[in-house]
Order: C-alpha cells, then sequence, then structure tokens
C-alpha cells in the first residue's frame, strides 16, 4: 500500500466506523431498554445520541484526546530542540506546522492527533524527550508527522473516542441493573440475558473496530518517516530504547493506546494477558528489523 492509497483508505474507514459505532450504540440501547421494560423510545433517543456523538467525535476528538492525556501545548522557548525538531520536519513533509504539545510522563512515548493536516497535534511525554538524542527524537516525530500526512489522525482520534463511549454504555447498563430497585417481572428474560452478553461483547467489538483501524498503519508510517528523515537507524534507535524501557505509563488508557508510537500497555511494562491479545501495535522487534533492512 502506498502513500496515496492509505490515505483514501483512511477516509473511508473513517466513514465506516463511525456508521458502524451508531449501529451498535442504537442496537444495545435497544436491547438494553427492552430489558428493562422501558419503550422503544429510549432506542430513538440513543440514535440520535450516537449520531451526534459520532459528529462530535469527528470535530472533536482531538481535544478530548488531549483533555484525557492532560498534554499542554508549549511554545518554542520551552522546549526549543523538540519544536524545531518537528518545525524543520514540517518544512521537509510539505505540512502546516501542528501545534506542538507535551505530556507530564517518564514513560517515553508520542503521539499525534487531529482532524487533517491543518488541525493536528504532536504531544511527546517528557520521558521520551529526556532520552532521545537528535537522530532519534527525528525519527519519532517524523513517524509521527508521516500519521498526520496519511490521515491516520482523523481515523485514530474517532476511534478513541467511540470506543471509549462504547465501554462507558456497557458500564452503565451493568451499574443501572445491578442498583435498580425496579420491578422487573415484565421485563423479557430473553431481552436481559441479550442485554447482558451485549454489555459484556460490545466492549471486545469495540476493540476489534479499534485493532480494524489495522497494525499495518504503523509499518507504513515507519516507512514514510524514514523517507522523510533520510535515516532509519535514528527510528529503528528509538524504538530499541523504547523496547527495552520499563517504565509504567502515568496517564494512558486502552482507549487511546493505538494512538501512541509504541502500545503503552506493552506486555514488557503491564503484565495483563487481554492488553498482549487485543495489541494494537505490531512487535517493535519486527518494525526494528524492517527498518534495518531499509
Amino acid at each position: 500500500m502506498n502513500i496515496y492509497s492509505a490515505i483514501s483508505s483512511n477516509k473511508n474507514k473513517t466513514w465506516l466506523v463511525m456508521f458502524l459505532f451508531v449501529v451498535i450504540i442504537t442496537t444495545m440501547v435497544y436491547v438494553f431498554s427492552k430489558a428493562l421494560g422501558y419503550g422503544l423510545g429510549l432506542a430513538g433517543f440513543a440514535l440520535v445520541i450516537a449520531g451526534i456523538t459520532s459528529i462530535g467525535s469527528y470535530y472533536y476528538s482531538d481535544k478530548l484526546v488531549l483533555a484525557t492525556t492532560g498534554a499542554k501545548q508549549i511554545k518554542k522557548e520551552d522546549y526549543p530542540k523538540y519544536y524545531k525538531t518537528v518545525e524543520n520536519l514540517c518544512i521537509g513533509a510539505g505540512i502546516p506546522m501542528p501545534k506542538v504539545y507535551i505530556m507530564d510522563d517518564p514513560s517515553p512515548n508520542a503521539f499525534a492527533t487531529g482532524r487533517d493536516p491543518k488541525h493536528a497535534v504532536v504531544c511527546a511525554t517528557t520521558g521520551l524527550l529526556e532520552m532521545m538524542n537528535d537522530a532519534e527524537l527525528e525519527g519519532v516525530i517524523g513517524h509521527e508527522l508521516s500519521h498526520i500526512r496519511n490521515f491516520d489522525i482523523r481515523l485514530m482520534g474517532i476511534v478513541a473516542i467511540l470506543v471509549g463511549f462504547i465501554a462507558i454504555m456497557s458500564d452503565l447498563f451493568i451499574r443501572i441493573n445491578f442498583y435498580s430497585d425496579r420491578d422487573n417481572d415484565k421485563a423479557n428474560a430473553i431481552f436481559m440475558i441479550l442485554a447482558i452478553v451485549f454489555a459484556i461483547l460490545s466492549p471486545i467489538a469495540a476493540t476489534l473496530i479499534q485493532l480494524a483501524v489495522s497494525r499495518k498503519r504503523e509499518y507504513l508510517a515507519d516507512a514514510s518517516g524514514v523517507l522523510l528523515t533520510r535515516y532509519p537507524e535514528g527510528l529503528a534507535s528509538a524504538l530499541e530504547k523504547l523496547a527495552k524501557d520499563k517504565t509504567p505509563p502515568r496517564v494512558a488508557s486502552n482507549a487511546t493506546a493505538h494512538l501512541f508510537i509504541e502500545n503503552p500497555f506493552d506486555n514488557k511494562k503491564v503484565k495483563n494477558f487481554f492488553t498482549g491479545l487485543f495489541n494494537t501495535h505490531p512487535p517493535l522487534e519486527d518494525r526494528i528489523k524492517i527498518l534495518r533492512t531499509m
């Protein structure tokens, strides 16, 4: 897949993910409302809310992602090397200068977000800036700018918000059902069983949609970043340092894990079977091996 076909694919996937989200949320609420003895009006209300949330995620996903990570915008004088690296690589990539943010987190990582190259953000953690030398920092920033140029950021940001919303809906039903004093005799037992199944499986389905964004985008961003920096070893060395680092993330969530250059919940950092099973990134070792062959 070349850059131009990747951009087209990401634009198409954005609309597909938004449509699937509306379908999943509406179906969830219909089943939940039937299980709790409510009418179909709640499902209609859910359809409206899902549509608004889906459209809102298109325009405001970057702001919500930045709010959840606690990232702060910086000026050139705050982190000159970091800011100038972004500035210089943007000139080479031929894209507008994105807003530059930083996360106060000792775990080294970085991500990009926004809806298009004119409305984009690049963010790095304090841990990353302390760890990387000039060439390695260029490799990481080149990778993130490639996500911007390839329109990965639009798809990734929308998925982050919608996956989180589905998880909240599922948790809300479980809590309402657990604490509710309603007489559920009128509730259809079959719908109650379906509702419980939905509450358990919906977050998993949302995660699978998240994975459908495709790990290939990381390989493509690596390759595109190398074309930008003309130095594969810079990114390869940076990824090696990330692979060796064991610092747990201070601010991260499963909903936003796919945004980062490395999964914050990698098995090496957080021992969790399910986070390894649903890994949003290809193995760092494979990425490094490919970079070293360029």
